[in-house]
């Protein structure tokens, strides 16, 4: 679903998308998937319905028996006063206690990582954001994965042309 389909007369979104990590799935072989609902502060909420999130360059990380959210960037409410929230404060993600311990095994043993996918809303209007289970990619991998995406896109042009080449 687009964020424009989410947004309502004041271009704020309601439910839908806010931020998605595309660098991710190019960067990175994506194992498993996982929802996760997000720890924000009122003022965190009111600026992702602005949609100006990024989660770029974010991870995640098992601390402590609590999974948290580092290094991803929710700018600042412009209408708040002195109650604002930090940019790139670390925030807690929640998820079970069945999938933290699954995450932070695969993580400790096999040396993957958890990145962010995607930041949205869902229908009842609460934050989540979709985390993967990552492997990274080698430099060969990537080149493979980029000739693949031009050779798809090469073969749907030359089928709605009709075949003719």
């Amino acid at each position: 679903m687009s964020a424009a389909a989410g947004k309502n007369a004041k271009g704020l979104i309601s439910h839908g998308q806010v931020a998605e990590n595309r660098r991710a799935r190019f960067d990175y072989e994506i194992l498993d998937t996982l929802e996760a609902g997000i720890m924000l502060t009122g003022t965190e909420v009111k600026s992702l319905r602005t949609g100006k999130a990024q989660i770029t360059e974010s991870y995640a990380s098992p601390e402590g028996g609590e999974l948290w959210l580092i290094n991803a960037h929710i700018p600042e409410y412009l209408q708040a006063n002195r109650y604002n929230h930090e940019e790139r404060r670390r925030r807690k993600l929640l998820v079970s206690k069945n999938e933290l311990e699954r995450l932070s095994m695969e993580v400790e043993r096999s040396g993957n990582t958890i990145v962010p996918l995607k930041l949205y809303f869902n229908d009842q209007g609460r934050a989540k954001l979709l985390i993967g289970l990552a492997k990274g990619k080698k430099s060969y991998d990537k080149r493979e994965t980029e000739r693949n995406r031009d050779w798809n896109r090469d073969k749907a042009r030359i089928m709605k042309e009709g075949g003719r080449g």
